[in-house]
């Protein structure tokens, strides 16, 4: 497939190939309609035959080149699949999207620190499991890392002490860069509640912003109602790309979370 596209991916080439899909040709009659001198076109035609997209039928004195229809249709399935693959991707680029309105909003915004100082978000979902069953999740390590991060992120280090005072630690990874947060934890009562809070750091260890997050779990018929609440302080104009994605990147993690779980009776309206 590297070497059909290759082959295509010459203008002279490509137009060698429209005129043969038309008819069979000589290459005279080729490097006169593409406006190539005859031995460019011969060249061409060669690269193309080598690629499998063309065959050659020596005439006695005349060459008489013909398209082969079976490497573009290979080519034309891969390009489909692509297609197909891009839209079934269209959520993604439409979270994308608006990450990118949200960021250029908040920049207009961050005129100093603290211009966000105490906003917050809430996140609500219900889950089906026990509140027993989800605090798990929130508290054992290697559980917390299998979703706690947003698509694209690999979990380096996670825990939540559920003890107050307990170390509050979130570390995740991409082909960018390492991301630390620390902070402590303020309250556990297992299995309804977890507050906390955390600091998102830069590679001098100096906060961005500190997040202040309250979790709490209710019984339900058929699993677990989990709101999460997040008030966030001490912000610098630094903490733009990070503030504009709390939202988009909470809802994407509580669904991480879900689909760990097995499966979630739905997302609640705020």
């Amino acid at each position: 497939m590297e070497r059909i596209a290759a082959a295509l991916g010459d203008a002279a080439r490509w137009r060698l190939v429209e005129l043969l899909a038309e008819r069979p040709r000589t290459v005279g009659e080729l490097a006169e309609l593409a406006g190539l001198r005859q031995p460019q076109a011969t060249k061409h035609l060669q690269t193309l035959a080598r690629a499998g997209l063309v065959a050659v039928f020596p005439l006695g004195q005349r060459r008489v080149y013909a398209a082969e229809a079976g490497p573009l249709g290979q080519l034309a399935r891969r390009v489909q699949e692509m297609v197909q693959a891009i839209a079934e991707q269209e959520g993604d680029r439409d979270v994308l999207g608006r990450y990118r309105a949200a960021i250029e909003a908040e920049t207009v915004a961050a005129a100093g620190d603290r211009w966000a100082d105490g906003r917050s978000f809430t996140f609500r979902r219900s889950l089906d499991a026990s509140p027993e069953a989800v605090w798990q999740q929130w508290i054992e390590p290697e559980r917390l890392a299998r979703w706690w991060a947003p698509p694209s992120m690999t979990v380096a280090e996670c825990v939540l002490e559920p003890r107050p005072g307990g170390r509050a630690v979130l570390e995740y990874r991409d082909s960018d860069g390492r991301y630390r947060s620390e902070g402590t934890v303020h309250a556990a009562t297992e299995p309804a509640q977890l507050a906390f809070e955390l600091s998102v750091l830069d590679a001098a260890g100096v906060a961005f912003f500190t997040g202040h997050y309250d979790m709490t779990l209710t019984a339900v018929p058929g699993g677990t109602r989990l709101q999460l609440d997040l008030r966030i302080t001490d912000l610098t104009v630094e903490a733009v790309p990070f503030i504009a994605g709390i939202e988009t990147g909470w809802e994407q993690v509580l669904d991480n979370l879900a689909a760990v779980i097995g499966g979630a009776l739905g997302k609640e309206e705020k």
